[in-house]
Order: structure tokens, then C-alpha cells, then sequence
């Protein structure tokens, strides 16, 4: 399968063969056909499955064939948890676009609202905003949304963790109810589930877990150590195995001020991003890490969503997510584009549960990795079961090299009602599914995902 098979328009397949898309990744083949009709969509999958694209596409394909974007309202609005994110979907999108008069501008907060407000005032299509920002602008008068036919969700999750849903629900008020909606979501936790009730209409499902190809393309590894010798340990391994790029994830924001600030003292060059850093502060820290000349980036889960470097060579999770699913999304910044990765895991006598959790999640025991010297049997016990088998001849200093091969497939989800409408015919079908909401099918009636 190629992107031309998909049916979109040509300056689209012009932009994508430029920038050396070839072949629709499984997110991609799965959610386009249907969203190109028209259809409402839930989706469950993770950065680096090629879901902006899944969804940017098909909107700016119909784009591109409305007369009424010429006239530079809103016509699609992208909500995300983070500026991170905001900024990289709407760089993807201008690539898209490149060939389309289609304007489009990110909105965010942490930063001056003079440049964004005008923008808004020469006029945009799409828009890509953080929710807070948005709601400010909204107060303000700058932003109507009266116009909008499109809404994507992304990160939903991110977002309701981030204490967003009272917004996310304000914005929906402002959004004509004739419009198609998109969610995508890491994890479907039933606040989730809700809230796909309340803003879909008959969605299709589309399911990509990449929880298989994360094990088999990453080197895990399992540490037990008490909690006040984290530090201690995560400076000895970056000391040991001199790492090129390193991640590493903390509970919390002070957690990643604390790891930074200890690393200093310990002459190893690190920054934090983190919800209460500025705007500057984070692209600086990020453009360093992109650029090589940051070792380590220290980060929460939130404000790692939307960093997008390729080739990170160690993922450390200095705490144990308590999300079984956010294991396998942190570890999944490593070994990118079939590139060996490493991924090592701590637990500290008060995490046995959450390792129990993320070692059903992925459905294997993580190899334990006793070569080190602040092992703890006081921490192991904490697991209170069968304890994880041995990993072999794994010393730090002594690591054989890697091939750096894995076979890069993709785990497949399963969308269902595929659509393989002929160009022609689906404009007809997304105006058929305006149509029936227009027609008395009250929210309320709506079938529930």
C-alpha cells in the first residue's frame, strides 16, 4: 500500500513523496480511509505511530476542496496537552500544506499572546492550541470558532490528567455541533470513554498497542535499589556506559529539579523540562538534547509528550510510572526506527506494585540487572512474588555490543468498518453524516463507544 492509494489529492502526495513519506504506517492505512467519508474516530495510540499525519491528512484534504477556506476562519481546531506537542503537529502540518493555500498558526501559553493574537487577526484555517490559551483568547474576543468543521483531540489522556477536562468541555460549547470529531488517546481510562460519549457520533475505533515491537526492538533491564540511592546509581550507569542521549523520567517536577541539580554536583550536564519551566527554557533544553550537546533531559511524563528525537540511546525510569501504560510509552523513546535502545527500569521498596502492574502490561519479567553496586535484596522483596529471572552476562562497562536490529514491524490494530470509498463518493458520504446530525440525531442518542 502507498499514500496514493488512500485517494488523496495530488499536492498532498506531492508533499509527502518530497518529504520521503513511501508507505502509510498501520495507524495511517487504518484511519484514513474512514476519516476521508467522514466518520467520527476514537483512537488508541502512542507518539511515534505516525497518528498526526492519521489524522492531518484527511483533514486537509477536504480542506483543500472547500471553497469556504479561502474566507481564512477556523476551520479545524487541534487541541493538545502541551506546547511541546502543539508545536510539532503544526510544523508536521505546514510540511503537509506546503503545496495548499491553507494557513495554519499554534496557540499556547508561557509566551507573549501579541504574535499569536496577530495571526489570528490576518486570519487561519487550522489551529493548533493548548486548551488554556485558547480558553484566554476565547474570553478575549480574538478566537470564534463558529466556523469550525474539524476537531482533533490528541494526548487525551495528558489532557484530563492535566486537570483540562472543565476546558476541554468550554471549547466543545463553542464548536458547532455539525463538525467531525477526532480523539486519540495513549491509554482508554473511562474518563476517556465519557468523554468520547459526550463529542463522538458513531465513531470507528481504531487500536495500535506497540507494546510487542517496544520489547522486542529494546533492551530492558530491571534494577532493585533503595529509594535514597536512585541517585547514586543513575550517576554510576551514565558514568559506566557513557551514553550519547539520555532520558530520564521523574514522578514529578521537583523530582526532575532535584535529579538535575544532583547531577551538576556530580559533573554531568543535565536539564529539565517540566510544566513549570518557560517556553524558552524548554526549547532550549530540547534543541540541545535534538542537537547533541545535552547529555541529559530530564523530564515528567506531560511535558515529554511531543519530544521527538530519534535517536535516543537510554531511556532510565528513575521512578516507576504507576500507569502500567506509560511504561511502555516512556521506553518507546528509544529504539526508534529499528535502532537498538535500553531501557532500564529502578524499583525502590515502595514501587512492587507498580512493577507487578507494568510487567503484566507487556507480559514478560523484565530482566533483573544485579551487576551494580546498590542492589537491594530489601528493595526485590518488595515485588511479593516470584522474583524476575537473572539477566546473563550483563556488567556495566562490559556490554557486548548491540547489532542495533530489530524487525521494526509495526504491531497492527484493527479498525472496524473499513472504507474504501472511491474519491467521487466520499465528499457525498461526509455530507451525508452532517446531514443526519442535522436531522434530529440528538447528542444524547448518540452510540456509545
Amino acid at each position: 500500500m502507498d499514500f496514493a492509494s488512500l485517494n488523496l489529492c495530488q499536492p498532498l502526495l506531492d508533499a509527502l513523496d518530497e518529504i520521503g513519506y513511501v508507505t502509510p504506517t498501520p495507524i495511517q492505512a487504518q484511519a484514513i480511509p474512514d476519516l476521508i467519508v467522514g466518520r467520527d474516530m476514537v483512537g488508541c495510540a502512542q507518539t511515534g505511530t505516525g497518528k498526526t499525519a492519521a489524522f492531518a491528512l484527511p483533514i486537509l484534504d477536504a480542506m483543500a476542496e472547500d471553497p469556504q477556506v479561502g474566507l481564512r476562519h477556523i476551520h479545524a481546531l487541534i487541541l493538545c496537552p502541551t506546547r511541546e506537542l502543539a508545536s510539532q503537529i503544526h510544523d508536521n502540518i505546514e510540511q503537509y500544506a506546503r503545496h495548499l493555500d491553507i494557513r495554519s498558526m499554534v496557540m499556547f501559553g508561557g509566551v507573549s499572546q501579541r504574535p499569536q493574537v496577530n495571526k489570528l487577526r490576518r486570519g487561519v484555517d487550522i489551529l493548533v492550541a493548548t486548551p488554556g490559551r485558547l480558553l484566554d483568547l476565547i474570553s478575549q474576543g480574538y478566537v470564534d470558532l463558529s466556523h469550525v468543521q474539524f476537531l482533533v483531540l490528541d494526548e487525551a489522556d495528558r489532557m484530563l490528567d492535566m486537570g483540562f477536562i472543565r476546558d476541554i468541555r468550554k471549547i466543545l460549547a463553542q464548536i458547532p455541533e455539525d463538525r467531525q470529531s477526532l480523539l486519540f488517546s495513549a491509554t482508554m481510562p473511562r474518563s476517556i470513554v465519557e468523554l468520547s460519549r459526550d463529542m463522538l457520533y458513531d465513531p470507528v475505533s481504531v487500536s495500535i498497542t506497540p507494546e510487542s515491537a517496544t520489547v522486542e526492538a529494546i533492551e530492558q533491564s530491571l534494577m532493585f535499589v533503595m529509594k535514597g540511592d536512585k541517585r547514586g546509581l543513575l550517576t554510576y550507569i551514565i558514568e559506566e556506559e557513557s551514553p550519547e542521549k539520555v532520558l530520564v523520567f521523574s514522578r514529578t517536577k521537583h523530582g526532575c529539579n532535584r535529579i538535575v541539580k544532583q547531577l551538576g554536583q556530580d559533573g554531568i550536564d543535565a536539564l529539565a523540562i517540566h510544566g513549570n519551566k518557560s517556553q524558552g527554557a524548554r526549547e532550549k533544553a530540547l534543541g540541545r538534547f535534538r542537537n547533541g550537546t545535552l547529555q541529559v533531559l530530564v523530564a515528567t511524563d506531560v511535558a515529554s509528550r511531543g519530544i521527538d528525537v530519534s535517536d535516543i540511546s537510554h531511556v532510565i525510569n528513575l521512578d516507576l510510572p504507576n500507569e502500567p501504560d506509560v511504561y511502555v510509552h516512556r521506553i518507546g523513546r528509544t529504539g526508534r526506527a529499528g535502532q537498538g535502545g535500553i531501557a532500564i527500569a529502578f524499583c525502590d521498596e515502595n514501587e512492587g506494585e507498580y512493577l507487578r502492574g507494568i510487567e503484566k502490561t507487556i507480559r514478560q519479567d523484565i530482566p533483573v540487572d544485579e551487576d551494580q553496586p546498590f542492589h537491594s535484596e530489601k528493595a526485590r522483596s518488595c515485588k511479593g512474588n516470584k522474583a524476575p529471572k537473572k539477566q546473563q552476562n550483563r556488567g556495566r562497562g562490559r556490554r557486548q555490543p548491540r547489532n542495533g536490529k530489530s524487525n521494526g514491524n509495526r504491531s497492527n490494530g484493527k479498525s472496524n468498518q473499513q472504507s474504501n470509498g472511491a474519491r467521487n463518493g466520499r465528499r457525498s458520504g461526509r455530507g451525508r453524516s452532517r446531514k443526519q446530525r442535522k436531522q434530529g440525531k440528538q447528542r444524547k442518542h448518540r452510540t456509545r463507544y
